[in-house]
């Protein structure tokens, strides 16, 4: 299965009780299905997908299946402290038809997991999986990056079938391409380094900024794959100050005011996050009116 092209990290609506809010996240995808997203990540990190119930959890990803336009490549974010937990969350979404699931690797007792424990784990998840594997590589959360080399042997299992890198490192993701087989999904998951990761061989890359401006992080995979070089480090500039600004200095609490501007509905966070104080809404609604209205929703 090949998964190419820039998708949305999906975000968790909630209603003013607290409660998540299948409406507004209907509402997203209604928006998000008329772009050319290649497709969605239900319960990643920018969906608070640690924040969230089983129940909810089931309840977001049957929203997410059935309002998704069925052209779009839908994932499910499916790790979890403990292997059993993490192959019965999988099991899960492929009882949803999630194409695939996305998994990043256990982390509360960092010390002991060395990476033969770490490829046990991905393998036996693999073995009771019924749908692909993407492996996820999120170190700033989980404080563990996977490296090329466990990378490369974890590829060799046939329901192995990619990595989501978010490190940010151009250099692991190049290394990431150059150790596996060439039908092995590299996307990254910083629109910041998307331009420099696509031109060593990254087929796309799963986005948080994707669910505040979709239309841009698709421009610039549009532009970088028809070969046109300076008018995707143009985009790319502007991607990047957005990713810096929203996504890295504000966090997915940015993402969802950022939404909230631009008609998709982003919402508070769960506690105990917290949201934007005033001057970080100013800063950020200033630099959304730079963007020029066609990028903007009504």
């Amino acid at each position: 299965m090949t998964f190419s092209g820039v998708f949305a990290a999906l975000t968790t609506p909630y209603a003013p009780d607290g409660a998540v809010s299948l409406s507004d996240l209907r509402h997203n995808l209604r928006l998000y299905n008329s772009t050319d997203l290649a497709g969605y990540v239900a319960l990643g990190s920018t969906g608070e997908s640690v924040l969230l119930r089983p129940a909810e959890m089931d309840a977001i990803l049957a929203t997410v299946k059935e309002a998704a336009a069925k052209e779009k490549k839908l994932l499910a974010g499916t790790g979890a402290e403990s292997t059993r937990e993490t192959i019965e969350r999988t099991k899960r979404a492929a009882e949803f038809g999630y194409h695939a699931a996305l998994v990043k690797p256990p982390h509360y007792y960092k010390p002991a997991y060395k990476p033969e424990v770490l490829i046990a784990h991905f393998r036996r998840v693999a073995d009771e999986s019924s749908v692909p594997v993407m492996l996820y590589s999120i170190p700033q959360f989980t404080g563990i990056t996977l490296g090329a080399a466990e990378v490369a042997a974890l590829a060799e299992h046939p329901n192995i079938i990619g990595i989501k890198d978010s490190s940010g490192n151009v250099q692991g993701t190049a290394d990431f391409v150059a150790t596996t087989p060439p039908a092995f999904n590299v996307l990254v998951g910083n629109a910041a380094t998307l331009y420099p990761s696509l031109v060593v061989g990254a087929r796309g890359g799963i986005l948080a900024l994707a669910s505040a401006l979709p239309e841009k992080c698709v421009k610039l995979f549009e532009v970088i794959r028809q070969g046109h070089h300076e008018k995707a480090r143009e985009l790319q500039s502007l991607v990047a100050r957005a990713s810096k600004l929203i996504v890295s200095e504000l966090g997915l609490t940015g993402v969802k005011y950022a939404m909230d501007q631009r008609g998709y509905r982003g919402g508070l966070p769960r506690l105990p996050l917290l949201p934007l104080h005033d001057e970080q809404k100013k800063r950020l609604s200033e630099f959304l009116r730079t963007l020029e209205p066609a990028a903007v929703r009504a």
